[in-house]
């Protein structure tokens, strides 16, 4: 046991990145979200983007029944990019009291480690209007990007973690980024955190 650990999955659009930057700035702890994709692609020789595309998408037999894809090449990237994520991110949590985004850290760690688990949310609408502010207007309209992305990431972490995405059964805390705001979602993460911490 290496201190509590916060664990962030979030809808896409729901300013979940955000939030979990600012609750580590807040406690002062180290912050996991794209160094994780760095550690997978260093280790891997894999691209870095191909890396984030794979950690994405699922198989529809998930890591067991790509054993028996058609596609055996692409499969095994998979697991492979799986089971080097589960090394990272232990890794990354046994250097002590930290913040994961997303990469099925939740589910990954929650054997093992200490966790404060988080599911960020947000109306179609303020995720919509979020979308295109940070990151620009596409041919897709923004609604559906959205459903698209929410099916990717469910599908993913659904299929490598046999539990569903944004069951609130799954997390110890649930936020609506859309009605709270994030610097008050963050802080509000960092006042539990605080408190957990000082009971224990």
């Amino acid at each position: 046991m290496t201190g509590k650990i916060i664990t962030i999955s979030r809808q896409f659009g729901s300013g979940g990145h955000s939030i979990a930057e600012m609750t580590a700035q807040k406690l002062g702890m180290q912050k996991y979200g794209r160094e994780i994709i760095e550690q997978i692609a260093a280790r891997s020789g894999f691209a870095e983007d191909y890396v984030n595309e794979q950690s994405e998408s699922a198989d529809a037999g998930g890591i067991f029944g790509a054993i028996a894809s058609t596609d055996y090449y692409e499969s095994s990237n998979r697991i492979a990019i799986w089971t080097e994520q589960c090394k990272v991110i232990r890794e990354m949590a046994d250097k002590g009291p930290c913040v994961f985004i997303g990469r099925c850290a939740d589910y990954v760690l929650k054997q093992d480690y200490d966790l404060l688990r988080v599911f960020i949310y947000a109306d179609m609408e303020y995720r919509a209007d979020r979308i295109v502010r940070v990151y620009g207007q596409s041919d897709v309209k923004p609604e559906k990007r959205l459903k698209e992305k929410d099916k990717r990431r469910a599908a993913y972490y659904e299929i490598y973690t046999d539990q569903k995405f944004g069951d609130p059964k799954n997390y110890d805390l649930c936020l609506n980024s859309g009605r709270i705001g994030l610097e008050e979602s963050a802080e509000l993460i960092a006042d539990l955190y605080r408190k957990l911490t000082k009971a224990e």
